[in-house]
């Protein structure tokens, strides 16, 4: 095998792309903050113990997993952000009120999301900690809007659902362990045959409203008729509700439902969400409620938020031109060179890109690397001109 051959779903950014991923990072960071979220960094590495806490078996088969040297204990490379950063609201602010953080970093999964997916996505996101309500949700789902606006991409609809409908269902239904992993699973993918099978022996009328779910997707005239179809629960009313709030505070965006979209089942609590925009066949980012998680770390605090893949979001964006480089020569006498520094560090001051010509390079190598101008010393002065 060549020694410089990587991994299969593993890959690395070139630099025109790169430098795309670092603008958006920048940008979105920036924005983030210009609405109070303050940013963190979490370890790469964490004992499985903390880092699986709150998430359990979600993420426990995505996490590559390795032993401390130090310790001997088992380490996990973070496969998703958001639980350490729910681990740093708990216990290293543990602040009383509400809390806001974003954050920005690579995680690693064991096996690609899809087909297309890398292994290696550079996730960013933003989580809002202390507030239950539904303002704190339809503040995280603007502030999505707003991120992906900045990208230059438009969501083409945002499908909420709510993962206490599930919940409720089954638990009046009885069904738990394995089979409800199972149930999850085959909702996950609405493979209705399969979906029929796992329920045979459930008792009405929580059969036929589990086999409902993959169909109640829509519009606002999804909830009414959820709430026809559905059992009366108390928990199903709650969350009809919650969702009818959510998207009337949301109304100039574009909302629409899926009951059967599920995902987190040991990890969402609440309100989930889908972000979807067109040329790309799946969600460009995923959120929601996770009030649980903070409870696994010794603290019970509400807790909303999204995440979004850069590697993914840059595939959408339409690439700026680079700013071309000019290139600066070498001289020998000390008074040009002097005059030629003060240029340079005047031209970079502006924003412009200067490259220090070095011994041996030609003009094949400057364009190479980007240059389209050179500084010429004309009439006493470094001034730029075009590059023959």
């Amino acid at each position: 095998m060549r020694r410089w051959l990587l991994p299969e779903a593993i890959e690395d950014t070139l630099p025109a792309e790169a430098w795309q991923v670092e603008t958006l990072r920048r940008n979105l960071l920036d924005e983030f903050r210009r609405h109070g979220y303050e940013y963190v960094i979490p370890p790469l590495l964490e004992y499985v113990e903390s880092l699986l806490t709150g998430s359990g078996r979600d993420l426990d088969l995505r996490t590559f997993k390795l032993v401390d040297q130090l310790s001997g204990r088992t380490m996990g490379v973070r496969a998703d952000i958001a639980p350490q950063v729910a681990r740093i609201d708990a216990h290293q602010l543990n602040r009383k009120g509400v809390t806001r953080l974003c954050y920005c970093g690579s995680v690693l999964h064991t096996l690609p999301a899809s087909l297309t997916a890398t292994r290696q996505p550079l996730q960013i996101g933003a989580e809002l900690y202390g507030h239950a309500g539904g303002e704190a949700d339809a503040e995280i789902l603007r502030l999505l809007a707003r991120a992906l606006q900045l990208t230059g991409i438009t969501a083409s609809r945002i499908d909420l659902g709510h993962i206490g409908v599930f919940r409720a269902l089954v638990a009046a239904a009885g069904i738990a362990g394995e089979r409800l992993d199972e149930l999850f699973a085959t909702l996950q993918t609405k493979d209705l045959p399969g979906l029929r099978e796992l329920l045979v022996d459930v008792a009405e009328p929580f059969r036929a409203a589990l086999l409902a779910l993959p169909e109640l997707y829509g519009d606002a005239a999804v909830l009414e008729l959820a709430a026809a179809r559905l059992p009366a629960l108390p928990e199903i009313t709650t969350a009809l509700n919650e969702l009818r709030a959510l998207a009337a505070a949301l109304g100039d965006l574009p909302v629409s439902f899926d009951l059967g979209d599920l995902r987190g089942l040991h990890y969402h609590s609440g309100i989930v969400f889908a972000a979807y925009c067109a040329g790309y066949p799946g969600a460009i980012a995923l959120g929601g409620r996770y009030d649980k998680v903070g409870k696994a770390f010794g603290r019970d605090r509400a807790a909303t938020g999204f995440s979004l893949d850069l590697r993914e979001l840059v595939q959408l964006v339409s690439a700026a031109p680079l700013r071309q480089a000019i290139v600066a020569p070498s001289v020998a006498t000390d008074s040009a060179t002097a005059a030629l520094q003060q240029t340079v560090a005047g031209l970079r001051a502006r924003g412009e890109v200067v490259i220090n010509a070095l011994p041996g390079e030609t003009l094949a190598d400057w364009r190479e690397a980007g240059c389209n101008r050179q500084l010429v010393f004309c009439d006493g002065l470094w001034q730029i001109s075009e590059l023959k």
